[in-house]
C-alpha cells in the first residue's frame, strides 16, 4: 500500500492542517457551569456592598421599611471591624429571618408588575444575602406578638447557628470583619477616617429624608449624633446644620402636574464650588438623575457664576409608577417616565422659592431685630422703609422704569404711588431687608447700608444690572417688546433642526420683537430686533432660541434664549464704577433692588450685596 507523505503531497498537508484546527476548537472550548451559591453571592455583593457605608445604607433602608421610629447605629474602625444597626420596627419571625438572608427573598414585591410602582426603599432582596456572604453576620429579631426572638449567625455566607433568644421588638444586625473572606476587596478600602466620612454621609442622607424617625450614631464608642424623632424637616435641618446655616435657606413648596417639590434651597450668595451640599430625594429615596442636575442649573441660571453650585435639600414626591427605581444595583440613580414634567416642576418651584417671601416691615423709629438693646434711632440720616418710602426722583444715568408685577404702569417722576399699590407690587418679592439706612459710600464706589440685622455693602453697578435685567426680562415674558428695525436686513442660515423649530415658532418670535420671515430652505430674513438686546447678532440669537425651545422646557421659548443677551445689554446700560451718585439716586437704587425678584446677585452671578450681621460684629469685638 502506498503511503502519502505530507512533504511530497501539498494537498494532504493542507487537509491535515484543517483537521488539526477543527480538533483544536473542540478540545479548547470551555464548559459552561452553574456557579456555586457562595461564589454567586460574593459576585452579587460586589454590586451592592463596596464599602462599610453601603452596609449602613442597606440596613438603614430595611429598618425604615420596617416602620422603625428609632434607629441606632454604631461603627468601629470606620465600619471595617464592626457595624451595628438596631431598630424598633416590625421585626421578623423565625422562618422569615432565615429567608431574609437568601438571595432574591423579599416581602416588598410579589411579581414583575410591582417593580413598576415600588413604594419602599428596598425591594431587590439582595442586601442581607450580599452582606452575610462577605462578613461575620448576626441577625436578632422579634415581632410584637412573639414571646422570644430569633438569632441567626452566618459566617461568609454559611449559616452557623439558629436559636431562640430574648430581645426587644425589632431587628438588630451586627456585621463584623467586613470582607474577611475577600482579601482583594478589603485591600481596596480606604483609611478608617475616609470610610467613616462615607458612613456619616449616609447617616445624614437618611436622617434628612426621614425627620420623623429618631437616629443615633456612635463612632468608636463615642456618640456623634442623637436626633430625636417626631421632628419636622426644618427642625432636623437646624439640628444637623445649625441655626446660622438654616437662616441662609429659603423654603420650597410647590406642586406642578401632580409632582410636589418641597424642601429648602440656598440663596445664591451662599453657593459652593462643588455639589457636596446638594441633597435630592425622590419619594424620600436619596437618588439622582441627570435631568435633576439640569433643572437645578436652569433654576439658578443668571444667579450664580460658572463653577458655583447652590446648596439645596430637595424632596420630589410623585406617583411611584412615574419613576423607575430599578436602574442601578445600588439604587443610586432613577429614571423618570416623563422627565420633561419633572424638570419643569423643579425649575418652577426653585424659581418661586427664590422670588418669594418678602420680609415684614419694621416701623420707623422702632428697634430693629438683631440690633443691640442700647440701639437709639439716629437722626443724621433718614430711615428708608421699603413699603412707606415716597417715590424718589429719577436716576441721572440711563435706565428703564420698573414695571410692577401687577402690570400697573410706573409712577411719573415726582409722583408718589398710593401705599396700597406699592405693597401689592412687592408682596411676593424677597426683599433683602425690611428697612435700611444709607450711611454713605466707601472708596467712592461701594454703598454702605444699615439694616435691621446688620451692615450691608452694595455694589451699585451689580445692583443696577439686576434692576435693568429684570425690567428687560419682564418685557420679554409679557411679550410686549419694542422692536427696532435694522439698517440692513440680514440673511441667517440655520442647521435643519434649528430651522424647523424657528419655523414652528414664527409667531412667538414676532411677539418677542423679532422681524423674521422665511427666505427659502433653512434660511431666514431678519429685519428687526428687540430694542433691549442692543447690537446682538441675529444669527446667534436665532440659534439660541432654537436651542432654548428644545432644552429649556416650558420656559425655553420665552426666557432662556434671551437671558445671556439681556444680561449683556443690562451690563452695558448700568451705572459704571466710580460714577458719582447723589443720595436720592442711591435711595432709588436701594428701593428698586429690594423690589427685585432676586436681589442678591447680578445676572452674571456676582453678588450685589455683602452682609455682615450684628452677631458677627459682636463676636469680632468680643461682645458675644
Amino acid at each position: 500500500m502506498r503511503v502519502l507523505r505530507a512533504e511530497r503531497n501539498p494537498s494532504f498537508r493542507c487537509h491535515c492542517h484543517v483537521l488539526w484546527y477543527n480538533i483544536s476548537i473542540v478540545t479548547s472550548e470551555k464548559q459552561i457551569r452553574l456557579l456555586p451559591d457562595h461564589v454567586a453571592n460574593k459576585i452579587a455583593a460586589g454590586e451592592v456592598v463596596d464599602r462599610p457605608a453601603s452596609v449602613v445604607k442597606e440596613l438603614l433602608e430595611n429598618a425604615l421599611d420596617a416602620g422603625a421610629s428609632q434607629i441606632d447605629i454604631e461603627v468601629a474602625a470606620g465600619g471595617k471591624k464592626f457595624i451595628s444597626v438596631a431598630d424598633n420596627g416590625s421585626g421578623m419571625g423565625r422562618d422569615n429571618a432565615l429567608l431574609s438572608i437568601e438571595r432574591h427573598a423579599t416581602s416588598k414585591i410579589r411579581d414583575a408588575d410591582d417593580i413598576e410602582r415600588v413604594g419602599t426603599l428596598g425591594f431587590r432582596g439582595e442586601a442581607l444575602a450580599a452582606i452575610a456572604a462577605v462578613s461575620r453576620f448576626s441577625l436578632t429579631t422579634r415581632t410584637s406578638d412573639a414571646v422570644a426572638g430569633t438569632e441567626v449567625v452566618v459566617a461568609g455566607g454559611k449559616v452557623q447557628d439558629v436559636r431562640e433568644t430574648g430581645c426587644p421588638v425589632g431587628t438588630t444586625i451586627l456585621v463584623r470583619n467586613l470582607f474577611f473572606n475577600v482579601p482583594a476587596r478589603r485591600r481596596f478600602l480606604r483609611a478608617d477616617a475616609t470610610e467613616l466620612a462615607h458612613v456619616r454621609q449616609v447617616f445624614l442622607l437618611y436622617a434628612l429624608s426621614h425627620p420623623e424617625t429618631g437616629f443615633s450614631l456612635v463612632v468608636d464608642r463615642r456618640e456623634a449624633y442623637r436626633l430625636p424623632g417626631g421632628a419636622g424637616a426644618d427642625d432636623r435641618l437646624r439640628d444637623l446644620l445649625g441655626a446660622e446655616v438654616f437662616r441662609m435657606l429659603r423654603r420650597v413648596d410647590a406642586e406642578v402636574s401632580g409632582i410636589r417639590v418641597h424642601g429648602f434651597v440656598g440663596l445664591p450668595q451662599h453657593s459652593r464650588g462643588d455639589r457636596t451640599e446638594q441633597y435630592l430625594f425622590i419619594n424620600r429615596r436619596p437618588a439622582s438623575a441627570p435631568v435633576l442636575s439640569f433643572a437645578v442649573s436652569e433654576a439658578y441660571h443668571t444667579l450664580l457664576p460658572k463653577g458655583r453650585h447652590p446648596i439645596l435639600y430637595l424632596h420630589i414626591d410623585m406617583a411611584p409608577e412615574g419613576v423607575d427605581v430599578n436602574v442601578h444595583p445600588a439604587k443610586k440613580e432613577v429614571r423618570f417616565r416623563r422627565p420633561g414634567e419633572v424638570r419643569d416642576a423643579v425649575i418652577a418651584a426653585l424659581r418661586a422659592a427664590l422670588q418669594s417671601g418678602a420680609s415684614d416691615v419694621t416701623a420707623p423709629g422702632s428697634r430693629p431685630e438683631g440690633a443691640p438693646e442700647s440701639f437709639v434711632e439716629p437722626s443724621v440720616a433718614p430711615l428708608l422703609t421699603i413699603e412707606d418710602l415716597p417715590s424718589p426722583r429719577a436716576f441721572s444715568y440711563p435706565r428703564l422704569p420698573m414695571v410692577p408685577s401687577g402690570g400697573a404702569p410706573p409712577a411719573q417722576d415726582g409722583a408718589a404711588k398710593p401705599e396700597s399699590e406699592v405693597k401689592d407690587s412687592r408682596s411676593s418679592r424677597t426683599a433683602p431687608w425690611s428697612w435700611c439706612r444709607v450711611l454713605g459710600q466707601a472708596g467712592g464706589l461701594y454703598v454702605v447700608l444699615e439694616t435691621e440685622e446688620g451692615l450691608v455693602l452694595m455694589d451699585p453697578h451689580a445692583a443696577h444690572e439686576r434692576v435693568l435685567y429684570e425690567t428687560y426680562m419682564r418685557e420679554v415674558l409679557a411679550q410686549h417688546v419694542n422692536s427696532q428695525g435694522l439698517l440692513g436686513a440680514e440673511t441667517v442660515e440655520l442647521v435643519p433642526e434649528d430651522a424647523e423649530r424657528v419655523r414652528e415658532n414664527m409667531e412667538l418670535l414676532r411677539r418677542m420683537g423679532f422681524g423674521v420671515s422665511e427666505f427659502g430652505g433653512d434660511a431666514f430674513i431678519v429685519d428687526a430686533m428687540p430694542v433691549c438686546l442692543g447690537n446682538a447678532a441675529p444669527a446667534v440669537l436665532l440659534a439660541d432660541v432654537a436651542g432654548g425651545l428644545s432644552e429649556g422646557g416650558a420656559r425655553g421659548g420665552t426666557e432662556h434664549w434671551a437671558e445671556e443677551s439681556i444680561a449683556q445689554a443690562a451690563c452695558k446700560a448700568a451705572v459704571k464704577a466710580r460714577d458719582h451718585l447723589r443720595l436720592s439716586e442711591i435711595e432709588k437704587l436701594v428701593v428698586d433692588l429690594a423690589g427685585c425678584e432676586m436681589p442678591y446677585t447680578c445676572p452674571h452671578g456676582r453678588p450685589t450685596v455683602i452682609f455682615m450681621s450684628f452677631s458677627e460684629l459682636h463676636r469680632k469685638f468680643g461682645r458675644a
